[in-house]
């Protein structure tokens, strides 16, 4: 009887190996396959058994198992190093292409936006190093030196710095949080706006000018005294099934958030919609493109039917808080 209990013993103990060396076990993980994309070593390439290629490379059996994860490797990354914007650098899935877009639009306008070199850190404006990794991509977008350019303040520097690549600098205005309308129109005429407690009004002490630093005068000016909630209430709600480059998921509160919409692509087959979403946050900071925690490193695509919570790295939206620029 001992001697038979050996004999199953020594079976369970073979099969266990070879189940462990079986094709299913190779799912592509990040420790494994990932590692293999980046450095474009095969004989590195780990298994989930901790056998390398070269050591399961003379079974047959294995053969499928190699060939398997090479099929993996060939995949092309989403993330594209060498992209200087951001249609450049963030690349679609298989089977999906970008949604079209309306030459001269806003959604044209963000999905050109210049992107720092690959692996660029997120930096504060006082120049320090974002320590959580919540991004795949970071604007070339400057950030200034004071702590002002935040969550809605980043979204409204870049409808802004659209309309004013435009020329359509009647379209600039933002609301402070106690209603005052700033118009860009009336600031590039030399007016500034002078704030007493709660109240602001303006006041003439310059001349006219179209030069950028004083639009970039004028936007400090906005997020100082706008932000989340002031945003809310001029934007305008917008169905989550009507999703275009450009919109805005926004918690207008005390505190809030928001992100902004820079590109979408649709499957060409099903027709499911995906987008990717950029933002700042506290303390002001260089605007970034997020991860989808959800998806693999190089995949910062999220769904559009994402369920009734949308989940990024630092806030949580609900499918109602879309919102849109009302131009």
């Amino acid at each position: 009887m001992r001697r038979i209990i050996v004999i199953l013993s020594f079976i369970l103990v073979v099969l266990v190996f070879l189940s462990s060396c079986s094709i299913n076990n190779y799912t592509g993980s990040d420790s494994g396959i990932r590692s293999g994309e980046q450095n474009g070593e095969t004989e590195n390439i780990q298994t989930n058994s901790g056998k390398s290629l070269n050591d399961i490379s003379n079974s047959s059996e294995n053969n499928t198992v190699i060939k398997n994860i090479v099929e993996q490797q060939s995949k092309t990354s989403l993330i594209n190093e060498e992209g200087i914007t951001v249609q450049e650098r963030i690349m679609v899935p298989e089977g999906y292409k970008r949604v079209d877009v309306e030459k001269g639009s806003f959604g044209e306008y963000l999905r050109n936006l210049p992107l720092k070199p690959h692996g660029s850190k997120v930096k504060y404006y006082d120049g320090s190093i974002k320590s959580k990794d919540v991004h795949v991509a970071v604007l070339d977008i400057d950030v200034g030196d004071r702590d002002l350019q935040q969550c809605a303040d980043a979204v409204m520097r870049l409808w802004a710095e659209y309309l004013f690549s435009r020329g359509e600098y009647d379209r600039i205005h933002f609301n402070f949080t106690n209603g005052f309308r700033a118009d860009y129109s009336t600031w590039m005429k030399g007016n500034r706006i002078r704030v007493e407690g709660n109240n602001a009004y303006w006041v003439k002490q310059g001349e006219y000018s179209e030069e950028y630093k004083v639009f970039r005068d004028y936007m400090d000016m906005v997020f100082a005294y706008a932000g989340t909630l002031s945003l809310s209430q001029e934007m305008k709600k917008i169905p989550l099934e009507e999703m275009q480059p450009g919109d805005v998921f926004l918690k207008g509160e005390l505190p809030g958030h928001c992100v902004i919409i820079l590109d979408m692509a649709e499957h060409e087959e099903t027709k499911e919609k995906i987008f990717i979403i950029a933002q700042s946050y506290m303390p002001a900071q260089d605007i970034h493109i997020l991860k989808n925690y959800d998806n693999p490193e190089d995949n910062p695509w999220y769904p559009v039917n994402f369920g009734d919570v949308l989940n990024t790295p630092e806030w949580n939206f609900t499918r109602d808080q879309l919102f849109r620029f009302d131009s």
